[in-house]
């Protein structure tokens, strides 16, 4: 008897452990999309060294607003919608407009980013290679246990990314000295960048996507604050990796004087490091992140409804296939609705205030987390910060990229 039990708490743990490190990735390769290849690329061609400064920023802006997020959905148990209803009702429903909004129009760039990655791994037509990834992902929430299969494909996606990243990244034999001496005292500051990746970051979905996952595995509570606040930290490391390797490789192409290909910087990085093959790689980076870049805003933008209704909670599986195939309509129908990206992209990037601002708020109030819980004046006061800082770059982004429309 006390061997099966043991066997059983073995199992638990087990379980446990690949849910934390899944809830991370999740987060992590939700935000490695697309969007994050082009944008890492472009600001590192312009800033140079100087962009080491403006990721390191990003990174503890980043760490301040997911630590903040991820505590408070952990110790109450609840998702953020059910949060921002107990703050100020209604708060709920306009929260998940906004993310649902937001995380399908990504997801209509995430689609063909996958299908681009295709295209460029193996020369498959974009539209086809946009429906069979689209096919794939579906194929995970078909699955009784999607949720687990989906942090095992975070998982292996995000250890592939990372190395073939790191790999081309040695490759470039990019000015490392220059770049950590730029990181600390930098020639320009990119404010557009800061808002830019702390946006594509930690920004409209993704901000809750790991904590989402944390609450369907059941892990939370105060006996796993700890837990959750690693795990929620490790997300955003994992990122920084990324990031950070994509900046060397990019810094150590553009340094040697080589012109990037400006209708697809990303992939002429790869090919101007490595070659041909290069381009295949970069094709495989491209897919992955892709892929779980669709997953994870499918998962977590239906997260954020599935608590209105219980027949949405019954089938929310069905239901997250159902935006998987809405967004791959779009994108094989009419194609990728750039203004439409542009006036969304800019509203989800005050996704990111907003939600902060709401999760500072349930933080002090006992109907959510509680009257044992306290959180921590550190985490309250630089959250306060980041909410100040990025609300005002937010609104001069927004009002530059609408303007710049008409």
């Amino acid at each position: 008897m006390a061997e099966v039990n043991m066997n059983k708490q073995k199992k638990s743990n087990k379980g446990r452990t690949s849910a934390l490190l899944g809830a991370a990735f999740l987060m992590a390769t939700s935000s490695i999309g697309p969007g994050f290849l082009t944008q890492t690329t472009v600001f590192t061609s312009q800033l140079m060294a100087s962009m080491g400064f403006v990721i390191l920023i990003s990174i503890i802006l980043d760490i301040v607003a997911q630590m903040n997020v991820w505590r408070v959905i952990g110790v109450s148990g609840l998702r953020g919608q059910e949060i921002a209803n107990k703050v100020f009702p209604g708060l709920g429903y306009v929260l998940a407009f906004l993310i649902v909004c937001g995380g399908l129009a990504f997801n209509i760039g995430n689609v063909a980013g996958a299908g681009l990655g295709l295209n460029t791994m193996l020369g498959i037509d974009p539209i086809y290679g946009a429906i069979v990834s689209a096919a794939f992902a579906i194929f995970i929430f078909l699955f009784k246990e999607a949720s687990k299969v989906m942090d095992r494909v975070a998982q292996i996606a995000g250890f592939v990314m990372i190395f073939l990243m790191l790999y081309v990244a040695f490759t470039t034999a990019p000015p490392v000295g220059e770049a950590i001496k730029r990181t600390v005292w930098p020639e320009e500051i990119g404010l557009l960048a800061i808002v830019t990746l702390v946006g594509g970051t930690v920004g409209g979905y993704i901000t809750f996507a790991g904590g989402h996952r944390l609450v369907d595995a059941g892990i939370t509570g105060m006996e796993n604050l700890r837990q959750i606040t690693i795990s929620s930290v490790s997300g955003i490391l994992i990122t920084g990796v990324m990031r950070v390797a994509l900046f060397l490789a990019v810094l150590g192409v553009v340094s040697k004087g080589l012109t990037l290909d400006p209708s697809n910087p990303a992939a002429s990085v790869f090919q101007l490091a490595v070659g041909d093959i290069g381009y295949r790689i970069f094709g495989v980076i491209m897919w992955a992140a892709a892929i779980t870049s669709v997953v994870g805003a499918a998962y977590t933008s239906v997260s954020f409804i599935r608590s209105f209704h219980p027949k949405i909670e019954k089938y929310h599986n069905w239901i997250t296939i159902t935006f998987i195939v809405i967004s791959t309509v779009v994108f094989t129908t009419i194609g990728q609705p750039v203004t439409t990206l542009i006036i969304v992209g800019a509203l989800n990037a005050m996704i990111l205030p907003l939600a902060l601002t709401i999760m500072l708020i349930g933080a002090h109030k006992t109907n959510i987390v509680g009257t044992v819980y306290k959180h921590p004046k550190i985490l309250t006061i630089t959250g306060v910060i980041v909410v100040v800082v990025m609300g005002i770059l937010c609104v001069r982004t927004v009002f530059t990229n609408i303007s710049s429309l008409f």
